[in-house]
């Protein structure tokens, strides 16, 4: 009963993941809850298996549909790899707590931005091409960093940050996150698989739900564009915000 209920919570995350990000904050939770016993490393390598083929699967889906401008995507990730290192390594000597509620802050400020300003998103108005490299070198560094020291909503941001600081559509910039996403995961698999972390007994069925959901959400997201997506990652955000009050206030 116990890995049904996970797998509709992994078909759930990856429906989310696939079109503005934050799946894990669906996906992670549920699995510690309904699987106590197990330990964090086999929880966060068993999940991250399933979310990298889903993820995986939203990037080939997009890719058909919309034009990726894969030299922007390189800046990005080499930046994003660099910098969620150093994250982490800020991270082992400082405890995140103390960055969380400066995030929440940040993250309502992004929420009114977004709500307030109906066309966010909507149409694109990017940087001249000869900036579009550093910009995008810019927001993967500072979300890299990010999601080394905190984590949570990290795909989530990163469209925002495409959208608000590079000029890409929503429906581009989510394209684009999943690509980045994909890479990080890919790379953090190979410590967990070295350390055989990963209990595929459990992976397995949860990728294929995670797939299923991945693909429906990056379907629709494609064929009702930007406005979808747009009041989705209000939705998203929400729950960060949520998340991250419930860390600051209540812990």
């Amino acid at each position: 009963m116990e890995l049904y209920i996970l797998c509709a919570f992994a078909f759930l995350a990856g429906f989310i993941d696939s079109i503005v990000g934050g799946g894990g904050l669906v996906q992670v939770p549920a699995f510690f809850v309904l699987y106590p016993q197990l330990s964090v490393p086999n929880v966060i390598g068993t999940n991250r298996l399933a979310s990298a083929v889903g993820t995986s699967v939203a990037a080939w889906n997009y890719s058909r549909s919309v034009s990726i401008p894969w030299k922007t995507v390189l800046w990005a990730a080499v930046a994003a790899s660099i910098c969620s290192y150093l994250g982490a390594t800020v991270q082992s000597m400082m405890p995140a707590s103390m960055m969380k509620p400066l995030m929440l802050f940040l993250i309502i400020i992004i929420a009114i931005y977004t709500y307030t300003k109906k066309d966010f998103g909507h149409r694109e108005d990017a940087r001249a091409p000869e900036q579009l490299g550093w910009y995008a070198a810019a927001v993967g560094g500072v979300l890299g960093f990010y999601n080394g020291l905190v984590g949570p909503g990290t795909g989530t941001m990163l469209v925002f940050g495409f959208v608000s600081v590079v000029g890409y559509s929503f429906l581009r910039a989510s394209a684009i996150a999943k690509v980045i996403n994909v890479v990080a995961d890919v790379s953090s698999l190979v410590y967990f698989f070295m350390h055989k972390y990963v209990l595929f007994h459990i992976a397995f069925p949860m990728m294929a739900c995670n797939v299923a959901g991945s693909y429906l959400g990056s379907r629709m997201a494609v064929l009702r564009g930007n406005t979808f997506i747009r009041k989705v990652f209000l939705v998203v955000v929400g729950g960060i915000i949520l998340r991250f009050a419930y860390d600051v206030f209540a812990r």
